[in-house]
Formats: C-alpha cells, structure tokens, sequence
C-alpha cells in the first residue's frame, strides 16, 4: 500500500476536496428524502396531507396518525444503525487494509450472535431488550480476542494477522453457535428474529439504551481520518511519520468495536453496508479519510433505510427483513463497483 494510492497529483486532491464538498448537501436532501419515505410509505398508504397532519395536530384515536409516529422509532433505528456500519466499515478497511474488510473480519458477528444464544439458551433471555447486552459483550470480547491473537509476534497486529485471527475465531464460534442451535429448538426459534437483521420493532426503550454507544463510537471514529490516511501508507512510513502505530490501530479498532457491537445488538448482523459503502464513497471522495468517514455516515443510513422501505413492497401484506433487502441491493452493487474499479485503492 504504497503513496500511489493516495492523489496522484495536488490538482487531483483539490479536484475531489471539491467534489467531496459539493456532494454533502446533496447527500443530505437525499437522506432526507429517504427518511420522508419511510415514514410516509408502507402497507398501509397514508396520504400527504394525513401526514402533515401526524406532525402538526396529532390525533391518538386516528390510526393513520398512529401509523405515521410508529415508523419514527424505525426509521431512528435504521439511521443509527446505517450511520455506525457504514463508519465502523469504513474504519475497519482502513484499519485492517483489507478493502473486504466488514463486521465479520474481526469476529463482531460471530461474537454477537454467540452471545445472544448464549443468553437464551442458558439465562432464558426472551426480549430483545435482553439481547442488546449479550450481543454487545459478545462482539466486544471476540473483537478483542482477535486483535489480541494478531498482536502476538515480533510484527504486531499486521493486517494479514487480523484477517487470518478473525476468520479463525469467526469459524470456531459460528461451529460452537451452531452445536447449540441443533440441539435446542426452542433457542432456535428465538435466535431466528434476532439473527435475520432488521430494524422494525425497535422501540424507544432499545434507542435509548444503544443511542449512547452509538454516539461516542462515531465521535471516536471519525476522528481517525488523518491516522487512517497514514496507516493506509503502510506501517514503516506510518512510523516515519511519528504516528504510534500499535496505539493508533487500538484506538480506531475500539471505536469499530463499539459502533459494530451496538448495531449489531440492537438490529442483528446487517450484511453489506459497511462493505460497500465504503467503496461507493471512494468513488467520489478519493483515499482520503478525512472524507471517506463522514460520508459513509450519510451514505450507509440511506442505503440501509432504503432497503428497509423496499421491502415493505416486495411481498405485500407481509415484509421482507432490512438484513435480507441490504444483502439483494448491496451485491451486485459490490460486483458493479468492483469490476468497474477493478480495485479500490484503501
């Protein structure tokens, strides 16, 4: 991951510092669009003008209205959601220079959902409420478990060590998971929601109690633009440069952990947004992570609330889970963006 990866001239830096300004608002109409349609749209169509009147003269006893204020918590959900995986794969590719890297790379998802039916095949935990914490804590301690298999060695936690350690753990738990799953049905059937991925359901209760972490993992995150840029150089410039590069990858990989442990908590392991947007945005902002960050943060919320408004329609009257919508959407753009780029320079 040599200097070329970076801008290959000033005029080209200036020309995607212009872009990338430009494009912000629009990103922004855009998201507000988005989420204007996912509360206004679903099985039951609500007109315009009932939805002006939701907001401006709520009425308890009119179902429409109550319709449109229960899509609020759904669509609070998906923003958060789509905001920490898009950040936390974007971190994650940078951290790891590994432009496959996601949630699964580090074991965040096998640790999850490991946890969750830990939680309820050994505690009986049954509300979703219950299984934020066990989610959290399980894609917590296999996040650390990796990055401490990897740190072993003269090299430290080198971003093949990461892969390898990640792909290692995620294997193990996954067969341990699974053992389980045959063997009680009855932990099978309440892992089966959790696990599909999705943000309806989602009430305030459960906002409020992963808002926070989510909060602290995006201030964290986003500010590691100007570490990534120089680990993307690879670690001896890193190094030349005066950046600590052990402490750096610590810091980002926490604030990862902590934005992919609190999504994947409170909608289940959500396939493909922190893997393509990521790449999306290079396509505009160029390798620089300064910008790459916060776009990701715009762009995944979108593409995540989208999915989950398409696939209120796909098979009507019932829906089609965000988690399986992302995976149908984000596939073959990630093969598009792939063969059109042929690849993406981290």
């Amino acid at each position: 991951m040599g200097s070329g990866q970076q801008s290959s001239s000033p005029g080209a830096g200036r020309r995607n510092t212009r872009r990338a300004l430009v494009g912000i608002p629009a990103a922004l109409m855009v998201l507000a669009v988005v989420c204007f349609a996912s509360l206004a749209l679903g099985a039951r169509p609500i007109s315009l003008e009932t939805f002006i009147q939701a907001f401006t003269g709520f009425d308890p006893s009119n179902g429409d209205h109550a319709v449109v204020h229960s899509r609020i918590p759904r669509t609070v959900t998906g923003l958060l959601v789509g905001a920490a995986l898009g950040v936390a794969g974007a971190a994650m590719q940078g951290v790891a220079r590994n432009p496959l890297a996601d949630p699964g790379i580090l074991g965040v998802n096998a640790g999850a959902a490991l946890a969750v039916v830990a939680g309820i095949f050994v505690f009986g935990v049954t509300q979703l409420s219950g299984y934020i914490w066990f989610a959290f804590a399980g894609a917590a301690l296999a996040a650390v478990l990796v990055y401490g298999v990897a740190s072993m060695g003269r090299e430290g936690a080198t971003p093949v060590k990461l892969a390898l350690a990640g792909a290692a753990l995620s294997a193990g738990l996954s067969s341990l998971m699974y053992s389980v799953l045959v063997t009680n049905q009855d932990t099978l059937e309440g892992f089966r929601y959790w696990q599909v991925g999705s943000v309806s359901g989602r009430g305030w209760d459960l906002i409020g109690q992963v808002a926070p972490f989510i909060a602290v993992g995006l201030v964290l995150t986003l500010f590691t633009g100007r570490i990534l840029n120089n680990l993307s150089l690879g670690d001896d410039v890193a190094r030349g440069l005066g950046q600590k590069v052990a402490l750096s990858r610590a810091v980002t990989a926490l604030g990862v952990v902590i934005l992919c442990g609190a999504a994947t908590a409170i909608a289940g392991p959500i396939a493909f947004v922190g893997l393509v947007i990521p790449h999306m945005v290079r396509a505009l902002t160029g390798p620089d992570y300064r910008w790459i960050l916060p776009y990701s943060m715009l762009l995944a919320p979108m593409l995540l609330v989208a999915a989950d408004v398409v696939g209120r329609f796909v098979a009507p009257p019932g829906e089609i889970e965000a988690g399986i919508t992302t995976a149908i959407i984000g596939a073959p753009v990630f093969i598009w963006l792939v063969r059109r780029r042929k690849a993406a320079g981290l």
